[in-house]
């Protein structure tokens, strides 16, 4: 099955370019096929990964902790999933979230307890 996923891109970005790349990789027929995020020292680094014909294009960008985003669910309405996940256990910040759970998407016994810092 690995066979399959020959090809994988990471593609630098600005978060200010996030929502013009996904919605050209929506109009070039590009699924979403998940979303992460992990502390680095400068605040977070968030990776979108797209899908089509079995080759991934991953967007990766890096924020300041302080620093809020928009959110892709105007484009992809299931990245609502990641993005609360994100917001939940690292304290990422979204801009326009079509469903945001407002920091209860996880019962987390302390809030984002995957950020070190809190």
């Amino acid at each position: 099955m690995a066979e399959l996923y020959k090809i994988q891109n990471f593609v630098a970005i600005e978060p200010a370019q996030l929502i013009e790349k996904v919605q050209d990789l929506k109009a070039e027929g590009y699924r979403l096929g998940q979303a992460c995020c992990t502390k680095v020292s400068e605040g977070f680094e968030i990776i979108y990964s797209f899908d089509k014909d079995h080759t991934l294009l991953n967007l990766k960008l890096s924020i300041p902790e302080e620093e809020e985003i928009m959110s892709i669910t105007g484009v992809y309405w299931p990245a609502f999933i990641y993005e609360n996940e994100m917001q939940d256990l690292f304290g990422v910040k979204f801009k326009h979230m079509a469903l945001n759970y407002g920091g209860n998407f996880f019962k987390v016994s302390k809030a984002t307890p995957w950020n070190p810092k809190d």
